[in-house]
């Protein structure tokens, strides 16, 4: 029953930001102007090529972080829980999420290897994240957002909401400061004083997430030494989100004219991926790229009307059919195997594992290619 009312309040949350989303837009009349609009095919076919580009270099990193604990699954193996693992983070069955699936799998795979495996889901997921911001962040300052007063202020109208002020330098400075304190954590997290000290068993102890954040901060310590496989890590995760950005671009390049430059997508696409880590199927990605469309406006004094990116968005889930049609396929040539872990996952979210080897709640979701 529980399972089944968390399921319900993820779908039915998801639902309800959607459905808002496309009112809005609706009353903006964009999807009518949409099917007017010429579009060019070869743009979003080439946006296809750069998401899938950006996924398979994701599934490239978590080989090499792998491999370097010494596990020894091939890369066609691992590509196939990679899909797999992709399909159920775009649509997550129950509470079980595509990174619980992985860490599962893989364990399976490399039984003397069960920490391990959690290491590499865990690091994995985090350099992507915490890169979604150090590129969000050079991009703010090398565009100059800072210093740009007609961007500082924006007055937006939602439908239900009414008209309302934000400041894109608020948004800015959250940004900055967020990627200067993950710097900081990461950087506390390979100190062995952090790792294995005593607050960390005193972590373990604390009621709701202590005992989950302890496991995780025990698994990120065994690449403490393997900072070559990190380094290269962190540069195929800029590749990662470069390509993803790129995506974007030319989804929007393709739909729009108008559209906002390259160099102020690399400030708004890796921003909204950052709601990747809010484990819903659907809506927080497609509400604050939505609203950054409308907050940034374009070059020389333009904008851009709330819905657009939204579409831009759904253009996005569609590119992305790609990756979880290959992902299903996956799935259901080996169906019994895939029931089987999923009960495995299950349990496991369910179980308080006080060996404390495998997550008792499903690791950060991602609705993109890039963390």
């Amino acid at each position: 029953m529980k399972k089944l009312l968390l399921t319900l309040v993820k779908v039915g949350l998801s639902l309800a930001i959607v459905v808002f989303l496309v009112i809005n837009a609706q009353r903006n009349r964009v999807f009518g102007q949409l099917l007017q609009r010429p579009k060019d095919w070869w743009l979003l076919a080439a946006a296809t090529v750069s998401c899938f580009s950006a996924v398979i270099l994701t599934m490239i990193r978590w080989y090499y972080l792998v491999r370097v604990l010494g596990m020894r699954l091939g890369f066609r193996e691992l590509l196939r829980i990679s899909f797999v693992g992709y399909l159920f983070n775009m649509a997550p069955a129950g509470i079980v999420g595509g990174d619980l699936l992985k860490t599962v799998m893989l364990a399976r795979h490399e039984r003397a290897h069960r920490a391990e495996a959690l290491a590499s889901v865990v690091i994995d997921r985090l350099i992507g994240l915490y890169m979604l911001f150090v590129i969000s962040s050079v991009a703010i300052l090398l565009v100059g957002f800072l210093q740009r007063p007609d961007i500082v202020i924006r007055e937006v109208s939602i439908h239900f909401l009414g008209s309302f002020t934000l400041g894109i330098h608020l948004v800015c400075w959250c940004t900055l400061g967020t990627t200067a304190a993950g710097t900081l954590a990461f950087a506390a997290l390979f100190v062995p004083a952090v790792t294995n000290g005593p607050w960390v068993r005193w972590l373990e102890q604390q009621p709701w997430v202590g005992k989950l954040l302890a496991r995780l901060i025990g698994a990120i310590g065994l690449y403490r030494h393997h900072r070559g496989v990190l380094a290269l890590s962190v540069l195929m995760t800029l590749g990662v989100h470069s390509l993803y950005t790129l995506g974007i671009y030319l989804i929007t390049r393709g739909l729009y004219d108008p559209y906002p430059p390259l160099s102020l997508q690399f400030v708004y696409a890796p921003l909204a991926a950052t709601t990747g880590a809010i484990p819903l199927p659907l809506g927080p990605y497609e509400a604050v790229l939505d609203l950054l469309f409308v907050l940034v406006g374009l070059p020389g004094g333009g904008h851009m009307v709330a819905g657009q990116g939204l579409v831009v968005a759904l253009g996005y889930r569609l590119a992305s059919l790609v990756t979880v049609t290959i992902g299903m396929v996956y799935y259901f040539s080996a169906r019994q195997e895939f029931a089987e872990v999923l009960h495995q996952a299950e349990a496991e979210a369910d179980d308080e594992d006080p060996a404390g080897r495998i997550p008792s709640a499903p690791l950060v979701q991602a609705v993109q290619p890039g963390p």
